[in-house]
């Protein structure tokens, strides 16, 4: 276990350094584009749907390290007042419901990557293709799937 634990920890935080760079491009691009269009009256084709894409793979990518860090906003009013077995049952059910969540939501987006893929459908500025994005998309949620298995166990394995 402490093996997938690893895995997911670094692949966690590759996906995350990933994301980090995805703004700084979406950052340069929106900027340049502004600049090229403002000085010289030459736009970049497509930055709009460049950084939407880049945007979709900067949530995607960032959101596994995000569970294993706890920075997602949780509402604990009402845990707070119970014990700590029934704390532990609660969130052991409600990561068990999570997991089977996120795993079919990274089956779902990939099934639809590959609908899209063999339909051949691209953006209509710069014609770039919407599947590689998709299945970038996909792969997130998977990293997620993975971090709150990981972050079940570790609980469970704690108490």
């Amino acid at each position: 276990m402490k093996k997938f634990e690893s895995i997911v920890e670094k692949t966690s935080q590759v996906l995350n350094t990933i994301a980090g760079y995805g703004i700084v491009v979406t950052m340069v691009l929106i900027v340049l584009n502004v600049i090229l269009r403002s000085l010289f009256n030459i736009p970049i084709k497509g930055v709009y749907e460049i950084s939407g894409y880049l945007t979709a793979i900067v949530v995607a990518f960032t959101l596994a390290q995000c569970a294993l860090e706890g920075a997602h906003i949780a509402v604990e009013i009402l845990m707070d007042k119970l014990n700590s077995k029934i704390q532990l049952v609660i969130n052991t059910i409600w990561s068990s419901i999570m997991i089977v969540f996120l795993f079919f939501i990274g089956i779902q987006v990939f099934s639809n990557g590959i609908t899209v893929m063999k339909s051949g459908e691209v953006s209509p500025t710069a014609q770039i293709p919407f599947y590689p994005f998709i299945f970038l998309v996909s792969i997130g949620f998977f990293v997620l799937c993975f971090a709150e298995i990981h972050k079940t166990v570790k609980g469970v394995r704690v108490k």
